[in-house]
Parts: structure tokens; sequence; C-alpha cells
């Protein structure tokens, strides 16, 4: 048998430029995480570049002063947005917490008054697991309390450091209008600094990743969007006309950030937020909140399609697995991450995918 050194170190070195590209997108995940300001601006930039080149034509202006009004125009809506929201969700966390602890005698009142037209003793079960049948509707209810305290307690330490979020939001912001108004000259910058092949090469990638990534978060983001505003909007009108909903905006968030998630959805939060208020005899409300989910998902239906359709271009299977594995290796944000990394996995060995992993890599 003939040892063929010149096959084996090909293949080799495939599986090297692998293993490789994969540590740089750890490192790059690392670095995106310490550096999130700049990453955030840098969204922004490309979200802004639409509107900039838009007055750059219409008013025949230069980029820097088109640059700089769009600029203008988005810390007025971030600042306004950072002041209604920040003291919205101050008042309405606080005002939860004080009142968690009637919302779960409440709703253990109405467990005790449906379990106890059940028996247990009918089922004729050994003492100990009748006690633990006894015990375990007070265990529950004790653990979501401190976990509901515990949760809120975080959130008004999170909006509390209002010092720290302001430097954050002075750096992003600072880093934003650099971004917008000399694009230009950071990219001659990078252009020169670096070997024309790397440029070239760099530049293919990155536009090929930008545009995938880029448009799948931007159907995610606006579909998202769409569930918090419709919520939002439909909580304060059933406020408006006599329902009483105490905490719009974190419920809207909730349901947002739910949404966000694959799988989940609205629903998840909506349908037995409904049954809870039937079971508690407010049919009004119950049947208000299904009309508000049954709206927002005819608006989904509606938006999807024509949103993240062809955005991804990966099969739904190896999306549920790259959710899994980010589910297992970062949590519930791992569910948004992982099909992010997918794409960008994919942009990057195209070629390999296309020819079949396995066998591009050990063929000659």
């Amino acid at each position: 048998m003939v040892f063929d050194v010149g096959y084996f170190s090909k293949v080799f070195k495939r599986i090297w430029v692998i293993i490789l590209s994969i540590i740089v997108l750890i490192l790059l995940f690392k670095l995106s995480v310490f550096y999130m300001p700049f990453l955030i601006a840098f969204i922004l930039s490309l979200t802004l570049e639409h509107p900039i080149k838009f007055f750059m034509k219409k008013f025949n202006l230069k980029r820097r002063t088109s640059s700089i009004i769009i600029f203008l125009i988005t810390i007025a809506i971030i600042t306004g947005l950072l002041v209604w929201g920040i003291s919205t969700l101050i008042s309405e966390a606080s005002n939860l917490m004080q009142g968690v602890n009637n919302y779960i005698d409440k709703a253990y009142t109405q467990i005790q008054s449906i379990s106890s037209q059940f028996d247990v003793k009918r089922l004729h079960l050994p003492e100990q697991v009748e006690k633990v049948f006894e015990t375990s509707g007070d265990d529950f209810f004790n653990n979501i309390g401190i976990w509901i305290k515990n949760s809120l307690s975080k959130l008004i330490d999170i909006l509390i450091q209002i010092p720290t979020i302001a430097i954050y939001t002075s750096i992003t912001l600072i880093a934003l209008y650099f971004m917008c108004v000399d694009k230009v000259y950071m990219i001659d910058e990078v252009e020169h600094h670096l070997p024309t092949k790397w440029v070239k090469k760099l530049g293919t990638h990155i536009r090929e990743i930008i545009g995938s990534v880029g448009n799948y978060l931007k159907a995610e983001f606006i579909l998202v969007l769409v569930s918090f505003v419709i919520s939002l909007i439909g909580f304060y009108i059933l406020n408006i006309i006599g329902m009483n909903i105490k905490y719009p905006l974190l419920i809207a968030l909730g349901i947002a950030f739910v949404d966000a998630l694959p799988i989940l959805g609205s629903g998840t939060v909506m349908l037995p937020w409904a049954v809870i208020c039937a079971a508690d005899g407010n049919l009004q409300l119950a049947i208000s909140i299904l009309a508000l989910w049954v709206i927002m998902s005819i608006v989904r239906q509606f938006l999807e399609p024509k949103l993240v359709s062809n955005k991804i271009g990966i099969h739904p299977i190896f999306t549920l697995i790259a959710m899994y594995t980010g589910f297992k290796f970062v949590g519930v944000w791992g569910m948004v991450l992982g099909p992010i990394i997918l794409i960008v996995l994919k942009n990057i060995f195209g070629t390999l995918i296309d020819k079949g992993v396995i066998k591009a890599i050990l063929e000659r």
C-alpha cells in the first residue's frame, strides 16, 4: 500500500482551515460581546445607510450633511424611547413587585378551588404520595413567588444603573456618528492596511454574510416589533375602554421576547393568560386577549412569508438543530444566536456544503 503524502496533507489542510475558521468565529463572538456598543453602532449604521443615501440623492446633500441630519433624528428617537421606556419600566416593575404576593395568593386560591373538587383519596394512592400532592401546590407557588421577585429585583437593579447605561449609550452614539459620517474614510483605511487579495476575499465574504444575516435579523426584528407594537397599543386600548391591564409595557416586552424565540411565539403567553382570566370569571378580558392574539397571528402570517422566505436558505431541520445547540451552550439567547451562526457558517463554507462536506474534504 502506497502512502500518498500529498493527498493526506491536502485533507489535513482542509480540516485545519475549517477548525481555524470555527476558532476565529468563536473569538469574534467573544470580541463582539466585549465591544457590544461598537457592534450595536455598526448594525445601526447599516440600518441608517439607506436613509442617508436617500437624503443625499433627494436633496443633493454631501454625505456628512446627510449623515448628521439622520444621526440627529435617530438620537431624538432613541432618547425619547429610552426616557419613556426606562421611566415606565421602573414604575411598572416597582408596582408589580408590590403586588406579587396578591397575585400569587389569588392564583393559589383558584388552584385550591379547582383541586378541592378532585379527591386524591379516590385513587387509593400510598399515604406518602398523597402528602406529596398536598404539599406540591404550596411549594410550586412559593418557588414561583421567589423566582418572580428575584427577576423583578434584577430588572430594577439593571434599570437603576442609569449612569452605566448612559456611558454605554454615549459610546454607542459617538461610534454611530463616526461610522455614518466617515464610512468611506474607514473603508479606505482598512483597504490600505490589508493585502489586496485579503481585501477582495474578505470584502466578498463580509458582504455576503452581512446580506444574509442582515436580511434574517431585519425580518425577525420587524416581526417582533410588529408583535410588540400591536400588543402594546392593544393593551392601552383595553385600558381606555375599562379593562384593567396594569403593566402594559412589561407584558408587551415579555410577549415580544417570547415571540423572538423560534417555536414558542406570542401564544405561549397570551393563551394561558386568557384561560386564567376566563377561570377567574373575567370572560370579557379573556375574549379581548384572544382577539388581540388572533390579530397579531394574522398580521404575522401575512408578513412572515414576505419577510422570511428565502432569507436563510437553510432547511428548517438544520435551523432547529442550530437552535437546540445554541440553547444547550448559551441558554435561551442561544436559540436566537444558533441560526445566525449557522447562516455565517453556510456563507463561509458554501462551496464545501454544495459539494458535500465529507466528500469535499476527502476528495483528491
